[in-house]
């Protein structure tokens, strides 16, 4: 029994060819499509005012709230969609990195035994007859692909383009995520102030229903106004449940949002100078919307990357060329295998060309084409759509504000009328369902008014939302971009 070991060494000189991969790139080099129609210079609902610097990226801090700040600081540390979209960046990182090293030769190392049994009789064999043959080999290989066509700068370019996608799409997520926050935290507040006013209405009731009564039984009054202030009284309370329902199926969507386990508490007590009216945001003008929105951003990413991949087609009609090499020694006699007499090299230069294959190549570029013609559609109507929510936006902010006026002065207005029922009902010049009314017709405003409070508040989160600066990146960060 003999021994035969070959040992070969990979040849570094094709990393020299990689300087020649790209002498020509197919497909067309991506350039931004025109937006049609074209964004005017302003937006048509904005004020004179309104006009102003980009707006903070930290834009819930001006409510002044610090349970607030708190809050949205949880958000982001800790919100599950986040920490997905934040995985995915991970993901498209790796394969961006990917791609790249494909643009590069590869090496591989690579060994085996064989062990072959040789028959009695073999004419011409090299090997004596009978008895075992053990093999044993080890080779560091070489491979590069030349990328005369630019099909792997096409590759890496996607990639880079996806990476990008994802990081603009872990933006978005951000921004509505802290969006929602917020607006569950007003909705929040708004639950206990209505909770609050509705607890003082059936109180006031209450008291009005002690008061009936108590003139029922010396003969002033009617069972009717007894009944009717009894009926008041029953619907206020009836209505308590289903705010309080409402308030705890918020705090547990707010509790999700912060992952953890769905939490609850007693409504709080609310200020009643709770509202301040906002400093305007600066809108500044429509076409900043494509460099501020992410989900602007991510639409022409992958627009980027849908061009890129039509190259990658139109790369694969022309011939593929690969080269191959080898340096190293073989020997029977591990004591003589670095001699110059038995050394080994091999270079091998491979082309391929496809002839025929049913059209499928050229139905591929051709469905590339179409779907990078879908991409153009789809970041249309992602602008399109930008522009419409900053523009709904900015018409809530005008006509919430103008009605917010209108209540306040019926709510002043509805004080009134019940102070001048109440005084006119105790001189006996009007029924108690004239007093009833003037109190339901108070209550109901200041309710209102709360809920256009509510709709001003989370319009203003809506409109920074909109205008694209609603997320934050944390200096540091383990999903800090890096596409190159």
């Amino acid at each position: 029994m003999k021994r035969y070991i070959s040992i070969t060494a990979c040849c570094t000189l094709t990393f020299a060819l990689a300087s020649c991969g790209v002498g020509f790139r197919a497909g067309p080099d991506y350039e931004r499509p025109a937006q049609t129609p074209s964004p005017p210079t302003a937006f048509s609902h904005s004020d004179e005012e309104v006009y102003g610097p980009r707006i903070d990226t930290r834009w819930w801090t001006v409510f002044g709230d610090e349970d607030l700040d708190s809050l949205v600081a949880d958000v982001i540390e800790n919100n599950l969609d986040i920490k997905r979209a934040t995985a995915v960046v991970l993901e498209l990182r790796a394969r961006n990195t990917q791609a790249r090293a494909g643009r590069l030769p590869s090496l591989a190392i690579e060994g085996g035994y064989q062990r072959q049994d040789n028959p009695e009789s073999q004419s011409g064999s090299r090997y004596p007859a009978g008895g075992d043959t053990e093999t044993f080999n080890a080779s560091l290989a070489a491979y590069f692909e030349l990328d005369l066509w630019g099909k792997m700068s096409r590759t890496h370019e996607a990639a880079r383009a996806d990476l990008l996608q994802s990081v603009e799409n872990r933006r978005t997520i951000m921004q509505s995520v802290i969006a929602e926050a917020v607006t569950q935290y007003l909705l929040q507040e708004s639950l206990e102030r209505r909770i609050m006013i509705l607890e003082q209405m059936i109180e006031a009731f209450e008291k009005s229903v002690r008061t009936v009564e108590g003139r029922y039984r010396r003969g002033l009054t009617s069972v009717l106004e007894l009944k009717q202030a009894q009926r008041t009284l029953a619907s206020a309370e009836s209505n308590l449940p289903q705010l309080r329902q409402e308030l705890v199926a918020a705090q547990h969507r707010l509790s999700i949002m912060l992952g953890r386990y769905p939490e609850s508490r007693p409504p709080r007590m609310q200020p009643q100078d709770y509202f301040k009216r906002l400093e305007p945001v600066p809108a500044g003008i429509p076409s900043d919307l494509m460099a501020n929105r992410p989900d602007v951003r991510a639409a022409e990413a992958n627009l980027r990357a849908l061009n890129a991949r039509y190259g990658i087609a139109e790369a694969s009609l022309f011939p593929q060329i690969t080269l191959t090499g080898s340096y190293g020694y073989t020997s029977s006699e591990l004591e003589n295998l670095f001699t110059p007499d038995n050394a080994l090299w091999n270079f091998i230069a491979g082309l391929t060309q496809p002839l025929f294959n049913s059209g499928r190549l050229l139905a591929e570029r051709s469905a590339a084409g179409a779907r990078y013609r879908q991409g153009v559609i789809d970041y249309s109507k992602t602008v399109l759509s930008a522009f419409a929510e900053v523009e709904n936006a900015l018409m809530i902010r005008r006509e919430q504000l103008e009605r917010r006026g209108h209540i306040v002065d019926y709510l002043e207005k509805a004080r009134t009328a019940q102070a001048i029922a109440e005084k006119r009902y105790e001189r006996g010049l009007v029924d108690y369902l004239n007093v009833l009314d003037a109190m339901q017709a108070r209550y109901n405003a200041e309710e209102n008014l709360v809920l256009v409070d509510l709709s001003i508040l989370t319009n203003r989160v809506t409109l920074h939302r909109a205008l694209g600066g609603s997320w934050i990146d944390r200096p540091g960060a383990e999903e800090k971009e890096q596409t190159k």
